[in-house]
């Protein structure tokens, strides 16, 4: 089982670990700060780095509790304790296109009342898709202004958990379909300034510290959390 350091803090850029174990090319660690992907939001990247050695981690994957880390270098043995570097700058450009689309989604749904049905973040920048029957020129003025109007406010962000009961029983779904697995527990959820809550697939999304929804337009998430476990794990927003 990998602890998802990244689920509490999405703001800490490197950790120790130690080696659980190797795969070929693969390592898993007990414990990680690279967000592995999900829900649209690509995997970290950066560097494991331990004495005497280094290798750069390009890609990662889950396998039930387990994350592994793709490396491009040699392999450290099981029992290495190493250094997780986040490639920063990477990761905080996805965050800050995290916390925009959150805005965004927000602003439509308020406008609108449509609901997510997909989308993608890239460091350079970000696509939604919503339940709209038609895209207007006058909507997609309104969307902008509105989506603008909250990010000029620099409201702050807020992160926390609430239990799969409550989730359900709140409008904090802003997904036209439930995709949240039937087993997971706890859902992480951001909130723009108590004004604007919404709950979707993982970001890098992710902190469990404050931000700005101007200076830092990074992750929510739904996902188990790190004690829970499970999936579309966010590193959160900025």
């Amino acid at each position: 089982m990998t602890e998802l350091l990244y689920m509490r803090d999405s703001y800490l850029r490197e950790s120790d670990a130690i080696v659980a174990a190797v795969q070929d090319t693969a390592v898993a660690l007990d414990g990680t700060v690279f967000y592995p992907g999900s829900g649209g939001q690509p995997a970290d990247t950066g560097w494991l780095r331990w004495p005497g050695g280094e290798s750069r981690v390009t890609g990662m994957r889950r396998d039930g509790e387990t994350v592994w880390h793709a490396l491009d270098g040699p392999t450290p043995p099981p029992g290495t304790q190493v250094r997780g570097v986040l490639d920063w700058d990477r990761r905080y450009a996805i965050m800050r296109h995290h916390s925009a689309l959150h805005v965004l989604v927000g602003a439509v749904y308020r406008l609108f009342n449509a609901r997510v049905t997909g989308g993608a973040i890239y460091p350079d920048r970000a696509r939604m898709d919503f339940s709209l029957e038609d895209l207007s020129k006058e909507r997609v003025a309104a969307i902008e202004q509105e989506t603008n109007r909250v990010l000029a406010e620099d409201r702050r962000i807020l992160v926390r958990f609430v239990s799969r009961e409550e989730f359900e029983h709140s409008d904090l779904m802003r997904l036209a379909r439930d995709l949240v697995p039937r087993d997971v527990e706890w859902i992480r959820v951001v909130e723009i300034e108590a004004k604007n809550s919404s709950a979707g697939p993982g970001a890098v999304d992710r902190p469990a510290r404050e931000g700005r929804s101007g200076h830092h337009a990074q992750s929510s998430t739904v996902t188990k959390s790190s004690t829970a476990s499970g999936m579309g794990d966010a590193t959160g927003d900025v």
